[in-house]
Parts: structure tokens; C-alpha cells; sequence
């Protein structure tokens, strides 16, 4: 025995030593200046270190069929070109769907700048000036004349000039081989951009300029002449210059476009996530605080409850958080908010699957057993509830991470790993923690644990009636209230629109706010203000995030405030979210259907499903009763909801199948109260370390998973109320029973 213990502590030992080595430091370790002096393992996401989210959609309503089936994957190589030469270190750029390009800029802080060189056509256009006076006279007069236009000049003097162009270009942009900044010898070291053609491009350059002496040739850059020039001389060497009233980095950046090329169509910027440093690094510290806060409440409960096997499950549980940590280190996950959420959940949820089997262990202790016969007998009767209810958790993750987005799969991802590091450290590690002990300690008899319900006989089901009706109460006043709201129920990330988070250097008035926002036309904008009056979120409708920027820093002055986050998104990907989120909960129910209805009978499964549903509007209406917002990080709550909803019931579930066969000669009611009762210690201690460790995450993981961590509170809660009152309950009223009868 002592032998087979050796190997298996030679292989957990190995486990950890890998996981440690692989996670650490899992972040950055900085000196007292703020200088990395040995960088972290975890890759973070741009919500934890800052940084910009695009979702790019390419227009070709104006090409060929031919041309606009390439358009995005060409669009998609300029951008990565443009982004390279950005300087951007490890950027994201993939294709999503037909027509749409996903930019994950990771570090990056001036988004103005970022936006303007990602999204810019940069369709570079040589176009002959009109000398002839009559056409001239009547383009600006506002006649229509056939292959000429009338275009604005902003001269270097600031001055505008009308001129007018010819149509047709005579030389584009395709042509282009190098783009540089350089500065004149004359007019104080003016930049401009230095042009210069292949050999086709030179050849007919040349015979351009030599056919137009002493005329205007225009260079049109998207649309916008910002230059026109008078040709002296025919120009043989294949270059040009691109000159105005540009700054050093202007110029710098136009050049860094057209080198990388010109896009084969408009993009169009539908759906932006930004986030600044400052708020990442808040995030992070936050995060921090909370998994350490929630983590300590649960190791001293379950030390204090449990005694020696809450000592051992307290090792389990650091030795999870390692192999978390290290798994998502060597798959190279993305470690974001909501993931910072499911580690600080994963803590709560993995003491579910040790107290399942010390209670089992403390009742086969009390049939007489031999307490190595009792822990044997305890983990083989809780194996199967535990899988059973972990599958569950897991298959809600799965679809979680197939239908969600960025920081959503990071939850997914962190909480799937969490629920199998889980059942390692709880099936295996545990009991060759309990097998060492007992066989190192051959006098102890038995496992000292606290018990709070000794032998519970509460009349549960007798009251099932009055539950059904208290729930149907709550459900359809929650459902009038949210109906009520209508569209205030739903966060930018499912109507559209805008959210700006500003944090000011001097607590700032509301009032003033708004009338910023009333100068570019969103004075009807909610603000909410917070942080000690220094921190405000804008939500508004019309997009005109940079116009809110530049408004407020020409109140408040440009060092005034520090952009935290912005989030804007279009109507289209807004009405993608909804659908997705609601196929994300249907799926997430069918698939739970179908495995309870595998692992025991289809009106098992059915009235799960009803106490899912339970939960999940009784959620929402609290939703709507605390006047909060349904965004993705909720929706990312709601199925959290149901997977923790669902391995409560699943734990009644296995009970009520377990006693239907000691208890034949017993009717439905005393069956079930039966089972209620026998598993109601383990459904109060998992409700209460759970609870400790959201309610931690709700107190100090900031305002941004603030909404996240109240609906998994209230879902923790009436989860537990469904499990007892509605799912078990309502398999005594099913109409399966009658015709048994």
C-alpha cells in the first residue's frame, strides 16, 4: 500500500513542481520605480493591461462581384502590413465571418492615432488641375461639368483655395514603391512625404509631368487634395512630394499608410473596446485583492468546520489555484476580467466537490465502518454525483467559450480548466492526502468535523405548493418590471452606442459634463458619476466618441482627465450579440437536457430545466429591480448561474435516484424530503463558500464586474432556493406519477 502511495505522491508532487514552473511569476514583477525586473507567464488580456478591441467590417458595395469576394482577405494583409510597421507587439488580426476583420491591439494608448491608421482608405490619386477659365468659372459658380471637380486647398498659410480637378487620375497610388518623411531645407524643416514609383510608375510620371508643364498637378490623398503644385519641368527620377500643413508625426504616419498600401475598399470601425493602462492595472490589483479575500475566508471556514480534512482541503485548494495558474501558462490562454472572475468562482466551486465527500464519508462513519472502509465507501459514492455535476458546469462553459467573445472565453477558458483541475485535486490528491494520514496515524479512529444539521427532518415538500406560488409571484413581477424598462435593460453591447469612462484630476460637476456633451449634440446622454466625484461613465447614442474627448479637453484642459475605457458598438454587431447570447442559453439548456436525460430520465430533466429557467428570470428581474444593464459579462453570469444552478440539483438528483432504491416501500414526498434533508448540509456549506467568494469579488472587483459578480450573488442564492423548493419537488407533481399509478 505504502508503495502505490509513493508513486502517486511522486506524480502529484510532479504535477505541481511542473505547474509552478510553468506559471512562475504569473505576472510582472516590478521594482519600486515601476520597471519590469522579470515579466510574467500569463499572456493578460487587453482589459487588464490595456490596450484597443476592433471589429473592422470592409465595404464593398461598390465593387465587383470579383473584387469584393477578395476585399477582406486584402484589406486584412494592408492592415497587418500598416500594423507592423505601427509597432505593435503581438497584435491580433483575423477574419470573422465575410466581411469582417477582428484588431486586438495590445499596449496601445493614443486610439485616435491607432483608429486613423488602421481604418484610413489611404487611395492615393494624381489629378490634373484645370487651367481652362470658363470650366473653372462655372464649377465654382455650381455648374455640373462632365469630368471635372471642385475640390478644397488648405494652403500653408491656413488660408482655403477652390480648385478644380479633372475626374479621371492620371496616376494612382499602385504604383508606389517607398514613402518617406523628410523635412525641406526651407520653411523651418517643414515635413512632407517623399514619393517614389516603380519603373512603370516612373515612366509615366515622367511623360505626365512633361505633357503639363507649367500646370497644376493635384495629389488627392482619400478624396482630400493636399497638395497642387505647378510642374517646372518633366520630372524623369520617378518621385514626388506630398506637402502641407502636416505635423512630424502627420507625416510619419501617412507615409507609414501608403507604404503599407491602400485599402481595396472602406472599412468601417462597428464595434470598439478600449481600455487604458490605468484601468488595467486597477483591474488586476482588484482582481487580486478579491481572489486573495475570497480565498482566505474559504481556507479558515474550511479549517474551522472541517478540522483535519478542511486542513486537507485547504491544501487541495492552493494546489488547484497552481495548476490553474500553470495550465493557462502552457496552453497560452488569455487570463482577462471575467477570467480573474471564474478563477475567484473556481475557489467557491471546488470546495463542492470536498464537501460532497466528507459529508459521505461522515455518513458512512455513522453506519459503523472502519474509517479506511468509510473514506473508501465515500469516494466511490460521490464519484458519480460529482462527474454528473461537473459534466454539467462544464458543458455550460463549452458553449460559453463557442458562442462568446474576447474577455467571455477567457472566463470560459479559465473556468473549464478550473472544473477539471477541480475534480483532479478533490478525487485524487485528497485521498492519497487521507490514505497517508490514516495509514501514518494507524490509532485514529475517525475524522473530527463541526456538523451544523445533525439529523435534519424538515418538512420540505409539504411547502413545495407555497414555493411554487412564491416563485411564480417574484417571476412574473421581476418579468412586469423588466418589461416596463424595455430597452433599459440592456447594456451598448446589445442596443448599440457608446460608453466612455473619464477619470478627472479635480472632482468635475455633472452639469458641466453635460453641456460638453450638449455641444456636440448628445446633451441627452446618461451620466453617472462616482469615484469621489473624480470618476464619470458617459453612455450616449451617435458615435461621436472623439468629439466627447476633444469637448472635454477643451473645458477641462488636455491634462485634466485620463481616458479609462471607451466602448462603442454599432447596431449590427449589437443585434449579433442578442442572438448569439440567446442561442448561448438555449444551447447551454439542450445540452443539459440531453445529459440528464442520459444519466437519469427525461422528467428529471425537464424539471431541472424548469428550475433553470426559474433562476435565470428571477435573476433578470432582479436586474431590472436594481435598475442594472444585461451586458456580456452578465449573460457570461446567467450561464454561470446555470451550470452552478444545475450541479446542485444533479447532487439532489443522485440522492433521490440513490435512496429510490433503500427506500422502496416509501412513497414520492418521503423519498425526495428524504434526500433533501441527507444532502442539506452540503448544499448549505457549497451556497456558503461560494457566496464568500463572490461577495468578495463583489466588494472589491471594481465597478467594471460589478454587475457580473451582483447576479452571480443573487443566482448562488436562488440556485440553491430552485434545487430544494422547485427542481426535486416538482418530480412529485409530474404527470409521470399518475400514470404509474
Amino acid at each position: 500500500m505504502w508503495k502505490k502511495l509513493k508513486w502517486k505522491s511522486v506524480l502529484v508532487i510532479v504535477i505541481a513542481a511542473a505547474a509552478i514552473w510553468r506559471a512562475y511569476p504569473p505576472l510582472d514583477i516590478t521594482d519600486d520605480k515601476g520597471n519590469v525586473v522579470e515579466e510574467g507567464k500569463l499572456n493578460l488580456g487587453l482589459d487588464l493591461q490595456g490596450g484597443m478591441h476592433l471589429i473592422l467590417e470592409v465595404d464593398t458595395s461598390k465593387l465587383s462581384v470579383n473584387e469584393a469576394k477578395d476585399a477582406p482577405q486584402r484589406a486584412l494583409e494592408v492592415i497587418r502590413n500598416r500594423i507592423d510597421q505601427f509597432g505593435v507587439l503581438e497584435p491580433v488580426i483575423q477574419q470573422q465571418g465575410e466581411k469582417r476583420i477582428l484588431v486586438q491591439l495590445p499596449g496601445i494608448t493614443d486610439r485616435e492615432r491607432a483608429k486613423e491608421i488602421i481604418g484610413r482608405t489611404a487611395h492615393l490619386e494624381f489629378k490634373i488641375v484645370a487651367d481652362d477659365p470658363e470650366i473653372v468659372k462655372k464649377v465654382i459658380g455650381g455648374e455640373s461639368v462632365d469630368g471635372y471637380e471642385l475640390k478644397t486647398l488648405k494652403n500653408r498659410d491656413g488660408k482655403e483655395e477652390k480648385i478644380v480637378i479633372e475626374e479621371n487620375a492620371v496616376l494612382t497610388g499602385d504604383m508606389l514603391t517607398d514613402a518617406t518623411t523628410e523635412f525641406s531645407q526651407q520653411g523651418f524643416g517643414q515635413p512632407y512625404v517623399s514619393l517614389e514609383f516603380n519603373d512603370k510608375g516612373a515612366d509615366l510620371f515622367s511623360d505626365i509631368t512633361g505633357m503639363n508643364v507649367n500646370r497644376r498637378l493635384a495629389i488627392v490623398l482619400d478624396g482630400e487634395v493636399n497638395t497642387a503644385p505647378v510642374i517646372r519641368e518633366r520630372i524623369p527620377s520617378g518621385r514626388a512630394q506630398i506637402t502641407g500643413n502636416f505635423s512630424v508625426q502627420e507625416a510619419k504616419d501617412i507615409s507609414l499608410i501608403l507604404r503599407a498600401g491602400a485599402l481595396p475598399a472602406p472599412v468601417e470601425i462597428i464595434e470598439e473596446r478600449s481600455v487604458g493602462p490605468a484601468l488595467g492595472k486597477d483591474s488586476v490589483e482588484k482582481g487580486i485583492r478579491a481572489i486573495l479575500t475570497g480565498g482566505l475566508m474559504v481556507l479558515c471556514f474550511m479549517a474551522i468546520y472541517y478540522l483535519l480534512t478542511g486542513l486537507v482541503a485547504d491544501f487541495a485548494l492552493i494546489l488547484n489555484m497552481v495548476l490553474i495558474t500553470g495550465a493557462l501558462s502552457y496552453f497560452g490562454a488569455t487570463l482577462t476580467l471575467p477570467g480573474i472572475a471564474g478563477l475567484v468562482l473556481t475557489i467557491g466551486m471546488s470546495v463542492d466537490a470536498n464537501v460532497l465527500i466528507f459529508e459521505r464519508i461522515r455518513e458512512e462513519s455513522r453506519l459503523g465502518k472502519a474509517l479506511r472502509s468509510a473514506i473508501h465507501s465515500g469516494y466511490d459514492k460521490a464519484f458519480w454525483t460529482i462527474l454528473d455535476a461537473n459534466v454539467t458546469t462544464l458543458i455550460t462553459a463549452l458553449i460559453l467559450f463557442q458562442f462568446g467573445t474576447g474577455p467571455i472565453r477567457g472566463f470560459a477558458t479559465t473556468l473549464s480548466i478550473g472544473i477539471l483541475s477541480s475534480m483532479f485535486t478533490a478525487l485524487i490528491v485528497t485521498r492519497l492526502a487521507l490514505d497517508v494520514i490514516t495509514l501514518g496515524m494507524p490509532k485514529l479512529e475517525k475524522l473530527p468535523m463541526l456538523q451544523f444539521f445533525k439529523k435534519p427532518n424538515i418538512p420540505f415538500v409539504k411547502y413545495r405548493k407555497v414555493a411554487y406560488v412564491l416563485s411564480i409571484f417574484v417571476i412574473v413581477a421581476g418579468m412586469f418590471l423588466f418589461a416596463q424598462r424595455g430597452s433599459k435593460n440592456y447594456g451598448i453591447d446589445f442596443t448599440g452606442g457608446t460608453l466612455q469612462q473619464f477619470k478627472f484630476v479635480e472632482t468635475t460637476s455633472v452639469e458641466d459634463v453635460r453641456g460638453v456633451l450638449s455641444d456636440v449634440g448628445l446633451g441627452d446622454s446618461t451620466i453617472q458619476q462616482f469615484g469621489e466625484g473624480k470618476e464619470v461613465i458617459v453612455r450616449s447614442f451617435g458615435g461621436k466618441t472623439d468629439m466627447i474627448i476633444k469637448g472635454l479637453r477643451e473645458r477641462f484642459g488636455k491634462d485634466s482627465f485620463e481616458v479609462m475605457r471607451v466602448e462603442s458598438v454599432g447596431p449590427a454587431i449589437g443585434a449579433d450579440l442578442r442572438r448569439t447570447a440567446a442561442k448561448a442559453l438555449i444551447f447551454a439548456m439542450i445540452g443539459i437536457c440531453l445529459y440528464i436525460s442520459f444519466r437519469f430520465e427525461f422528467r428529471f430533466a425537464v424539471t431541472a430545466i424548469i428550475a433553470l429557467a426559474h433562476d435565470v428570470l428571477i435573476s433578470l428581474g432582479m436586474i431590472a429591480l436594481t435598475g442594472r444593464e444585461i451586458s456580456l459579462p452578465v449573460i457570461a453570469a446567467l450561464l454561470t448561474i446555470v451550470g452552478y444552478s444545475i450541479n446542485d440539483t444533479i447532487v439532489l438528483f443522485d440522492r433521490i435516484r440513490e435512496d429510490r432504491k433503500f427506500m422502496r416501500k416509501s412513497g414520492p414526498e418521503e423519498i425526495i424530503n428524504a434526500s433533501i434533508n441527507q444532502t442539506l448540509s452540503r448544499t448549505v456549506l457549497t451556497s456558503l463558500t461560494t457566496l464568500m467568494v463572490v461577495f468578495a469579488l463583489f466588494l472589491f472587483g471594481g465597478k467594471v464586474i460589478n454587475d457580473f459578480s451582483f447576479v452571480l450573488m443573487i443566482g448562488v442564492i436562488v440556485g440553491t432556493y430552485s434545487s430544494i423548493f422547485i427542481a426535486s419537488p416538482l418530480l412529485i407533481d409530474w404527470p409521470a406519477k399518475r400514470r404509474k399509478r
